[in-house]
C-alpha cells in the first residue's frame, strides 16, 4: 500500500503496491469489490512493481493480492487479521482525514 489522498465525496484514493518482476498478473481483490478477480486487476511498470488506486469510502478493509494464480497477502503492511481459510488477509483502515 502506498498512500492515500481525498476528495469532496468521502471517498479516499489509496494506492496499493506490489512488487512482483517475475507475475504475468497481479489482481487487487477485498471486502471492497466482494473479492472478484475481475474488478481491479493491477498495472505493471518497467521495474514490476504493480500498482492500482481505488477510491474507497472511510472503513475498514480486508484485502490480497492474487499473484499469478496465487494468493498472496501484501507484504508491505502489517495490519492483517485471520481469514475463514486458516490464512491471513491484509487490513487497510480508510480515515475520513488523515490518520495513522
Amino acid at each position: 500500500m502506498a498512500g492515500k489522498g481525498g476528495n469532496g465525496s468521502g471517498r479516499r484514493k489509496i494506492t496499493f503496491v506490489f512488487e512482483a518482476p517475475g507475475a504475468e498478473e497481479v489482481i487487487l481483490a477485498g471486502s471492497f469489490n466482494d473479492w472478484s478477480l475481475k474488478k481491479h486487476p493491477m498495472k505493471r511498470d518497467a521495474q514490476g512493481v504493480w500498482t492500482l488506486s481505488v477510491m474507497l469510502l472511510p472503513g475498514s478493509y480486508e484485502y490480497k493480492f492474487y499473484v499469478d494464480g496465487r494468493w498472496q497477502e501484501d507484504p508491505r503492511n502489517e495490519r492483517c487479521c485471520p481469514n475463514c481459510f486458516g490464512g491471513l488477509n491484509s487490513v487497510v483502515k480508510v480515515c475520513p482525514k488523515r490518520c495513522l
